[in-house]
């Protein structure tokens, strides 16, 4: 479960505050794959990195019951570094053994698919390759809550189904928040919606309503 409590947040621009969230109450149930709809800067990345506390509101408090991922599809790797050096210094910051390390690396390797550049700067990989590696990097945790901004749309078509195998098999034991663009994959895989506009967030308690709500806009 996902508690909101008078949750405000907003950044300073020359023209005065821009409000994100403004006076937010709300609570969204831990059972469920939420689908995130909003118009261009309505603040649907802003939402996913107050989930996951690597920002916070200006008033207020988010509760989330469980352990969250980071925003996948939003980079926070070092460019400097190898593939297998990002991975490993993940890897230590979820306080993994040894053992455990070594496992995580050759299935982010492999699923990858990134064969030699894995060794390479990640400044070096082009976008598609970094999609790649990042998708691979956050699946090879569990988490309760995965946050995917616009993730799901890397690679061919054969990546992208085994991207949606993955998210399946997840989906057992693990609930999504998606922020995407794409109608269809969010139909596809949330149960209800939220619309973020003017500040609010509205809840829709079916994905069908939330993208007739959002083509309606």
């Amino acid at each position: 479960m996902i508690t909101f409590k008078n949750v405000t947040k907003y950044y300073p621009t020359p023209q005065g505050r821009h409000y994100i969230l403004k006076e937010v109450d709300l609570i969204l149930p831990g059972d469920v794959n939420i689908g995130v709809f909003g118009a261009n800067g309505s603040g649907k990345s802003t939402l996913m990195r107050l989930l996951a506390g690597v920002d916070f509101p200006n008033k207020g408090s988010i509760k989330v019951e469980g352990n969250v991922s980071w925003p996948l599809g939003l980079s926070g790797y070092q460019g400097s570094m190898t593939g297998r050096e990002n991975a490993e210094f993940i890897c230590r910051i979820y306080g993994k053994s040894k053992e455990e390390i070594n496992e995580k690396i050759e299935f982010i390797k492999a699923f990858s698919e990134l064969d030699n550049f894995f060794e390479m700067p990640l400044k070096s990989y082009s976008s598609g390759m970094r999609s790649k590696f990042s998708f691979a990097v956050s699946m090879a945790f569990d988490f309760d809550y995965y946050l995917i901004d616009e993730l799901t749309a890397v690679g061919d078509k054969r990546f992208k189904e085994k991207c949606r195998e993955t998210f399946d098999a997840k989906k057992g034991v693990a609930n999504f928040l998606f922020v995407s663009h794409n109608l269809n994959e969010l139909k596809r895989q949330c149960d209800i919606g939220i619309y973020i506009k003017e500040g609010k967030i509205h809840v829709h308690d079916s994905i069908d309503d939330a993208i007739a709500a959002y083509n309606s806009m």
